[in-house]
């Protein structure tokens, strides 16, 4: 018997359309001999349907042009699955595991998470606990940096104050529970402070400010519970500015290289370094960590992402391609770590 998988995607988040293209992906490249993939599709006002049309609509965004039927997951842990409202009545799928590809809040922050734990259903990747961690950058920074990892001097504020002037320009302004660099400005004097932190605000009522490190980002992906195996490093070529929404879905004026160009011996602190956040945050099944890199060789921690960009062309895969792992066997594996 095929185990059934709900793949969860969409969600009420700015990242939506992100989630479409890293479902779509991933469904196109599950293994169908051993996996019969259920696609749970949430619309931006948060209304939850069984998705039974092709999968190339869901990537363009025109997923609810075809056919999808009212659905919710039950947290009924007898029901251990998906209640789909048919007309002649309620259909139960009973599911083997859930693969939540979400982004953002309300999908990659523990919300998700914790109502599949809640059900009994083995969810694939991070639970709740390390989902609500690593979306946090100034509480995942405070964990990495005890668990003897380098971070960036940082101030959260609340919006509409003001940090201190500790932290010192050039910085960066973040909301402090977003991603795919949604609201994040780089600073270079204090008169582009204020239109900085009002951009963040719209994105949380919290606000990470942080002190810009020089150098290069580098990134790592890890698989694992209590054994881990950890991807070849890359690393963002920037011809300038940071990489933010356009650059990280489009890479008009950069690149990723992978593996990294660096010396072995410094991919290998940074592997290390990874393992150390990723145990310190609790995460599970798998995760991206990102990480700035110095021009005199130090290892700065830069964030977590627990479901990273999960395109056939996106950074967590091509690392794990990098160390021999297909995007078929990296979701045959993500599956069968499921707790």
């Amino acid at each position: 018997m095929k185990q059934k998988i709900a793949v969860l995607f969409g969600g009420c988040s700015p990242e939506h359309g992100v989630s479409l293209q890293s479902a779509q992906a991933v469904l196109e490249h599950m293994d169908r001999d051993r996996f019969q993939p259920v696609p749970v599709a949430i619309s931006r006002e948060g209304a939850w349907s069984l998705y039974e049309g092709p999968l190339d609509a869901i990537g363009e965004d025109h997923w609810q042009d075809h056919p999808h039927t009212p659905a919710i997951l039950s947290p009924d842990r007898g029901t251990h699955g998906l209640l789909v409202f048919r007309e002649g009545g309620v259909e139960t799928i009973r599911l083997d595991a859930a693969l939540p590809i979400l982004h953002g809040e309300n999908g990659e922050d523990g919300t998700i998470q914790g109502l599949i734990e809640l059900a009994g259903i083995p969810l694939a990747g991070c639970g709740s606990l390390a989902s609500a961690l690593c979306m946090d950058k100034g509480r995942s920074h405070q964990l990495a940096a005890l668990a003897g990892v380098e971070v960036p001097r940082g101030q959260v504020i609340l919006a509409g104050e003001r940090p201190d002037e500790s932290i010192g320009y050039p910085c960066f302004v973040k909301p402090l529970r977003a991603g795919s660099s949604f609201g994040i400005s780089r600073v270079e004097t204090p008169e582009e402070l204020p239109a900085a932190l009002e951009l963040a605000a719209k994105y949380g009522r919290e606000i990470i400010v942080e002190e810009a490190i020089p150098g290069v980002e580098v990134g790592t992906s890890l698989m694992g519970n209590e054994e881990l195996t950890v991807g070849e490093v890359d690393m963002i070529q920037l011809s300038g500015g940071f990489f933010n929404f356009t650059e990280k879905y489009n890479l008009i004026t950069s690149d990723i290289l992978v593996p990294a160009p660096i010396p072995a011996e410094k991919a290998a602190e940074l592997k290390a370094a990874a393992r150390k956040v990723y145990r310190a945050l609790d995460c599970h099944g798998f995760a991206r960590i990102d990480f700035f890199l110095t021009p005199d060789g130090r290892i700065v921690f830069n964030e977590v992402n627990t479901i990273p960009g999960f395109t056939a062309h996106s950074r967590f895969p091509n690392m794990m391609k990098a160390a021999g792992l297909s995007f078929t066997e990296v979701i045959t594996r993500a599956i069968g770590l499921a707790r």
